[in-house]
């Protein structure tokens, strides 16, 4: 690896950084040095007339490119600059640079922000590829014996013709099984995530990949509820006002909710540039209309704000788009939803803020409360349990109650042989031993024990001592970066716009980690701390209602106005012909969705998986033919 006497084309390299110019359309660069080549596309935020990259130290032996903010970059320019260092520009990006030349990978530790970059040191001959704590930013990379790729979106390791598409088929009832991809492993055999808090470092043919940083439950502190009220907020507040740092303006993204209201609430006031915030909303019978509530607190700390409405016919039009931009597979119908609104943004924007990550830094699901009360119920029982669980299942036969059925199984097993995160449990119809969906010839590629082993090995990982702070870790650790951040970074990406996740700063999730449990599920209450602390900075109209979370109606559209669609997609002769899914069962599913829409996110899982196909199989884009001039390190990454 790395053998001088290859030569990376710059051609390559461009056409890599082409595919993701919607995360930086304002600039390109690249470095390209025999084997090692880095690519870079720009949206500019911060220092917008000299923060040009790829960035080099004073000498030009260590390059870095960087996609993310540092925010706490001019305290750490200060401290380099009293030990000698000297700068060009304004940019947190050169900080990168020149603290790797002070402490080595050990300035991990110091950053606080959100970030994945690369650093080249031509001396040591040295890569080092990093991602931040918990994942906000997305970095992914391909070994083989010959070169190392990597980028912030596959698509650009895709220009490579050398990169294969062989699709790995375990992974397919992983995603199934958690309705995203846990773990580092993606679709594509050849094609790894780099996992959050790690760094890979690349050095004459060795390989390394460590974890830098982990998330501790293990010892919550003695601290009063007021005292931890006052800390949180001094903290929030804090880093709100980090998270507004940009020579661009910042609007924010508002759902209606408490974390989103109390995000906009620590800005307002703060700041010398007007403030605009956007929602999304639907008159849909049963679904809860964001909008009232999202322009109630626009009202309130005075945004110029911004709504809109999403039908069913948009929703199915950017399906193929969605795919495209997601890469992975991932079900979330809320994230179309996003798209939209981050697309009206960036009419306005190139930045924005949200209120992502407050649920799961201080437990505002119903599922952990839910789970909560049943494991102390369960432990209260002891061996009576069993008995219990029998005596239920006599009921549920009588009664058919399927609020009882769903929980009986439960009284026999350990959280940790059930709880597979938040969107994961035995209740899935695709969890069901029962269902016959996989063909006889796909079954034997289908291990449940091998789809759920990253979060049984999570909960080995959690120093835990109590129920929520072992749900909370197996979520901060799987779909925290494997599905909402993944949606996050790419549906506002896709729009050429960045958003920022103050919740998710780093210590914030220390801080609520720190916590007792009962701080944060009160008795029946979720997030209690959290709404306690911040009580006055969220109109009571937001406070108290209940949680919609970010509601889109697409079961009554898949049942109803897309219900034709999905049929053809599904039941198409090329989706049956793959040979993962048996044709009747596809059938079977679409009729039982018919009346009430309760599968309507099985058959959007489905939908996803044969869009994927279809775009990055079927398509199999040759990109660049560089078969003469083989790469040895590329990197696209966006500022």
């Amino acid at each position: 690896m790395f053998d001088r006497e290859e030569r990376v084309s710059p051609a390559l390299i461009k056409s890599m950084a082409d595919q993701i110019r919607h995360r930086g359309p304002d600039d390109e660069g690249y470095y390209v040095a025999g084997p090692v080549a880095l690519g870079f596309r720009r949206l500019s935020i911060i220092d917008l007339n000299t923060g040009h990259q790829p960035i080099s130290n004073e000498d030009g032996t260590v390059w870095v490119i960087f996609n993310g903010e540092i925010y706490n970059y001019p305290e750490l320019r200060t401290e380099l600059l009293s030990k000698g260092h000297s700068f060009r520009t304004q940019t947190d990006t050169e900080v990168l640079v020149h603290l790797y030349e002070e402490y080595g990978v050990e300035f991990l530790s110091k950053l606080r922000g959100m970030f994945a970059f690369a650093i080249w040191d031509s001396v040591k001959e040295t890569l080092l590829l990093a991602r931040d704590r918990v994942g906000i930013k997305p970095l992914y990379y391909s070994l083989t014996d010959r070169f190392i790729s990597f980028g912030s979106e596959m698509k650009a390791m895709l220009a490579d013709p050398e990169i294969p598409r062989e699709v790995d088929p375990r992974v397919i009832d992983r995603f199934l099984t958690f309705y995203y991809v846990p773990g580092e492993e993606t679709l594509l055999k050849s094609i790894h995530k780099l996992a959050p808090g790690s760094y890979l470092l690349a050095k004459r043919g060795q390989v390394e990949i460590k974890q830098y940083w982990d998330l501790s439950f293990a010892q919550p502190r003695a601290v009063g509820l007021k005292a931890a009220q006052e800390e949180l907020i001094a903290l929030l507040d804090e880093t709100v006002q980090l998270h507004m740092i940009s020579d661009v303006p910042v609007g924010f993204l508002l759902s209606g909710g408490v974390d989103s209201t109390a995000m906009l609430s620590l800005a307002a006031g703060k700041t010398d540039r007007a403030i605009s915030s956007y929602t999304v909303g639907f008159s849909a019978p049963g679904i809860t209309d964001e909008r009232p509530y999202a322009k109630l607190a626009a009202e309130r700390y005075g945004t110029t704000h911004h709504q809109l409405s999403l039908s069913a016919q948009e929703f199915s039009d950017f399906l193929p788009d969605y795919v495209r931009h997601m890469e992975e597979p991932v079900c979330e119908p809320p994230a179309v939803a996003l798209y939209y609104v981050s697309k009206l943004a960036s009419q306005h924007v190139k930045v924005l803020i949200s209120g992502e990550g407050g649920d799961e830094a201080f437990a505002g699901y119903s599922n952990y409360r839910n789970l909560v009360w049943l494991e102390r119920f369960k432990k209260a029982l002891g061996p009576g349990a069993h008995i219990l669980a029998g005596c239920m299942n006599a009921a549920n036969s009588i009664s058919r109650s399927a609020k009882v059925a769903k929980y009986t199984p439960l009284l026999n097993v350990p959280l940790r042989n059930y709880y597979l995160s938040r969107t994961s449990t035995p209740f899935k119809a695709f969890n069901d031993p029962r269902q016959h969906l996989y063909t006889p010839a796909f079954r034997g590629h289908a291990s449940k024990s091998w789809s759920a082993s990253p979060i049984r090995s999570y909960f080995s990982n959690a120093q835990a001592c109590d129920v929520l702070s072992q749900m909370l870790y197996v979520d901060t650790k799987s779909w925290l970066p494997d599905d909402l951040l993944i949606k996050a970074d790419r549906m506002t990406m896709a729009n050429s716009v960045e958003l920022r996740v103050p919740f998710l700063d780093h210590k914030v999730l220390e801080f609520a980690a720190s916590l007792p449990a009962n701080f944060k599920l009160h008795g029946f209450a979720t997030k209690y701390i959290a709404k306690k602390a911040l009580g006055a900075h969220v109109p009571k109209e937001i406070l108290n209602r209940p949680k919609a979370g970010f509601p889109v109606p697409y079961e009554s559209w898949i049942k109803n106005e897309l219900n034709s669609w999905m049929q053809d997609l599904l039941l198409d002769s090329r989706a049956v012909e793959r040979g993962y899914f048996s044709r009747m069962a596809i059938e079977d599913l679409l009729k039982k969705n018919r009346p009430s829409g309760a599968y309507s996110k099985e058959i959007f899982s489905l939908a996803v998986l044969e869009l994927w196909h279809k775009e990055f199989i079927d398509g199999q884009r040759s990109g660049l033919d560089t078969s003469a001039v083989p790469a040895i390190s590329q990197m696209a990454l966006q500022r």
